[in-house]
């Protein structure tokens, strides 16, 4: 737990009305970052969704323009648009699984 949630303990506190003024520490702060979490977590989804739309459309667009102008017997539209769609993904599962790390580390640098 971090040095500014814990609560100083008074003379005569018993160890059950200290783990209540901690418990109620952290709610505020708590309460203090939700705007800030809620935003966060709105961008990450955004991020997540153009880096999965960008090369997917990127790789579609590439595809129609070979098509247009090298005929042959197999689709690079619907193959690039699968390489797109895969890349995007990786990119996507990149992006949260760093997020995910990095809110781990600081929930157990706040616990220590």
């Amino acid at each position: 737990m971090s040095d500014e949630l814990k609560t100083k303990p008074v003379a005569g506190e018993t160890e059950f009305s200290q783990q209540v003024g901690e418990k109620a520490a952290r709610r505020l702060h708590a309460q203090r970052h939700v705007t800030q979490t809620v935003w966060s977590g709105l961008g990450m989804m955004g991020l997540v969704g153009w880096s999965v739309a960008m090369p997917t459309l990127l790789g579609a667009a590439l595809g129609l323009w070979l098509d247009k102008h090298y005929h042959g017997s197999h689709s690079w539209t619907l193959m690039l648009l699968a390489i797109g769609l895969g890349l995007g993904c990786f990119n996507a599962w990149h992006w949260v699984a760093r997020e995910y790390r990095e809110i781990h580390e600081q929930e157990e640098n706040n616990h220590e």
